[in-house]
């Protein structure tokens, strides 16, 4: 699952136990901008070191799981337990223009003849197949 907002507040990496850490963190989505909502999601073990690349206010894109457990305590009460895993968070990025050094990772600009190979027949007019 995926959504959109923006970073509101960062929590400290927890240990919950020697092998187990996480992090929370709350973002706020405005499906509708009248009506804004604050979700709190958490990110568990290694991940717990995405949350040092976003700042608070910056506008991010998180890839999640949506976690849930049945617990029964000692007096035999069943609850259930709901968890947003986050596992992705992406900086948004607020200017179109094109960025001012080259993006080793971005894909190359188009060319004008299409991605497809031009290919030299030699003044063959019979098609290639």
């Amino acid at each position: 699952m995926n959504i959109e907002g923006k970073i509101i507040e960062k929590f400290d990496t927890q240990d919950i136990s020697a092998s187990f850490k996480k992090r929370e963190f709350v973002i706020e989505y405005a499906e509708n901008p009248s009506y804004p909502e604050y979700i709190k999601m958490e990110l568990i073990q290694a991940n717990c070191d995405l949350l040092d690349k976003v700042k608070v206010g910056q506008e991010v894109s998180i890839a999640f799981n949506l976690k849930g457990r049945k617990w029964t305590d000692p007096q035999g009460n069943t609850k259930y337990f709901n968890t947003l895993q986050a596992w992705r968070i992406e900086q948004k990025s607020t200017n179109q223009a094109v960025p001012s050094s080259p993006n080793q990772d971005a894909p190359p600009p188009p060319s004008e003849e299409g991605d497809w190979v031009k290919e030299d027949f030699s003044g063959d007019d019979d098609l290639p197949f």
